[in-house]
């Protein structure tokens, strides 16, 4: 006897957003010379409308308030480290998108929190129309003001499409950021010992 699973796909969106993007993305269309009301066209501008909603997500996310649901007390005063966290954002710029990986540490002073709470923080600034400069201080703030560790170190390395898809169209240049607080920012070694081990090879 055969189950048959039915998928059911579930997205939710404003719909009043969702109406007024669309009527934009609409006449976008027409401006950039296409027939809007042509087949492959017809369910573009809702496509896009829900598309936008996704990649900037994060403006109805508080990162502070993701680290504090699981905040936990330990004493633990060596770093963790969560690295190669997969970033997808956009370009206050251009609006293209930027990719690459965060790398975030701190130290612990009498409390840590979730291991997942650090990528999800990282998510929630990065879906938001960005510059990276930007959103690696705001992944440090927002660790610092929350958790009050001894110190916070956070690096990303991404590669830009609005370098790579027009303007100077370079293709394999890659720009890393870093921001330090605490610890990280004053003492040379403590810094260094976080930069080697985001560069190893540990798994």
């Amino acid at each position: 006897m055969s189950i048959l699973i039915m998928y059911t796909k579930e997205e939710i969106y404003d719909p009043q957003t969702t109406a007024e993007l669309m009527e934009h993305y609409h006449a976008i269309l027409k401006l950039l010379g296409e027939n809007a009301e042509r087949e492959g066209l017809l369910k573009t501008p809702e496509r896009v409308a829900k598309c936008m909603q996704f990649l900037t997500k994060g403006y109805n996310e508080d990162p502070a308030e993701i680290l504090r649901s699981a905040i936990f007390k330990e004493d633990y005063k060596q770093m963790v480290i969560v690295k190669d966290i997969e970033i997808y954002s956009l370009c206050e710029h251009h609006m293209l998108p930027f990719y690459g990986k965060a790398h975030v540490a701190y130290i612990p002073n009498g409390q840590i929190t979730g291991l997942s709470k650090i990528p999800r923080c990282v998510e929630s600034f990065a879906r938001r129309l960005q510059v990276q400069e930007r959103l690696t201080m705001q992944i440090r703030d927002c660790i610092q003001e929350t958790l009050n560790p001894l110190g916070v170190a956070v690096v990303i390395e991404a590669a830009h499409m609005c370098m790579q898809m027009r303007g100077v169209q370079k293709q394999n240049s890659i720009t890393t950021t870093s921001a330090f607080s605490g610890a990280f920012l004053n003492q040379q070694l403590t810094r260094q010992e976080f930069l080697d081990l985001i560069g190893a090879k540990l798994h």
